[in-house]
C-alpha cells in the first residue's frame, strides 16, 4: 500500500472559540497520540484530508502525517462531525508501527442479486456493515466483498465464510452471522391475521351497537 502524506500543523490554540475559528478558515482541529508519545495538538486542511481519505481505504488509510517536518505513521482513529451539517468538525489520529498488528473496522460490501431469495418474497440482510479484523497498518484491507448470487432462503453466510487476505485475522466469534435471508411471507400471515382479528372486532361493536339502538326504539315506542 503506498504512502499517502497528509501535513497537519502545530501550534493551534485550544478551546471551542479557537476552533471555530479554524474551521471558518477550512480547517479541521484535530490530536495526535499513540505509542508513548505526548499528545499534539494540531490542525489540517479540510479538503486535504477529504483527498488523503479518498482512496479504497478510506479512513483506514495509512497515513504519512507530517508535524514540523516530522512524518508519523497514523491512520485516522475518530471524527467527531457537526449534528445538523454533518461536516467534519475534529479529528483524532493514532500514530502506528507499520510492523505491529492493529485492530481496525474494515466496511462490508454486497455484490450480485439474490434472485433465489427475491423470486420467493425474501430480503437479503447484511448483520453487519463492518468486519473487525487484526493486521498491520499497510496490509487492512480496502474493503470485503461478499457475492450474494448464490443464496438461498435458507443461506446464512457467517464470518468464517468470508475469505481473508494472508495476515489478516477477524476478532468475532467464526459462526455469527455475517449476510442472512429475512423471509416476508411469515410477516404478511401475522399482518393478515392482525386484520382480520381488527375486522371481528368492527363488525362486533357495529353489531352490539345496532341493537342497542333498536332496544332504545322499543322503549320509546312504549313510552308514548
Amino acid at each position: 500500500m503506498a504512502s499517502t502524506v497528509l501535513n497537519a500543523q502545530t501550534g493551534r490554540e485550544t478551546g471551542s472559540a479557537a476552533s471555530r475559528r479554524l474551521r471558518r478558515e477550512n480547517k479541521i482541529p484535530g490530536v495526535l497520540y499513540g505509542h508513548g508519545m505526548e499528545p499534539l495538538s494540531i490542525a489540517v486542511d479540510r479538503r486535504d484530508l477529504r483527498i488523503a481519505v479518498s482512496g479504497a481505504a478510506g479512513f483506514n488509510t495509512v497515513l504519512d502525517l507530517t508535524v514540523d517536518g516530522k512524518v508519523y505513521p497514523a491512520i485516522v482513529k475518530d471524527l467527531q462531525r457537526h449534528p445538523v451539517r454533518r461536516n467534519v468538525s475534529h479529528v483524532d489520529f493514532i500514530q502506528v508501527n507499520l510492523d505491529e498488528s492493529i485492530t481496525v473496522s474494515v466496511p462490508l460490501r454486497l455484490e450480485g442479486e439474490a434472485d433465489a431469495v427475491t423470486q420467493n418474497n425474501g430480503l437479503v440482510d447484511p448483520a453487519v456493515d463492518s468486519i473487525e479484523v487484526v493486521t498491520t497498518p499497510r496490509n487492512i484491507p480496502a474493503e470485503f466483498v461478499i457475492d450474494i448470487s448464490a443464496m438461498e432462503l435458507d443461506t446464512v453466510i457467517r464470518l468464517a465464510d468470508v475469505p481473508m487476505p494472508e495476515g489478516v485475522t477477524p476478532t468475532g466469534d467464526p459462526e455469527s452471522p455475517v449476510v442472512t435471508v429475512l423471509t416476508m411471507r411469515g410477516e404478511v400471515a401475522e399482518i393478515e391475521a392482525a386484520d382480520a382479528e381488527a375486522a371481528a372486532e368492527q363488525e362486533a361493536e357495529a353489531a352490539e351497537g345496532g341493537e342497542g339502538g333498536e332496544a332504545a326504539a322499543e322503549g320509546d315506542a312504549a313510552a308514548e
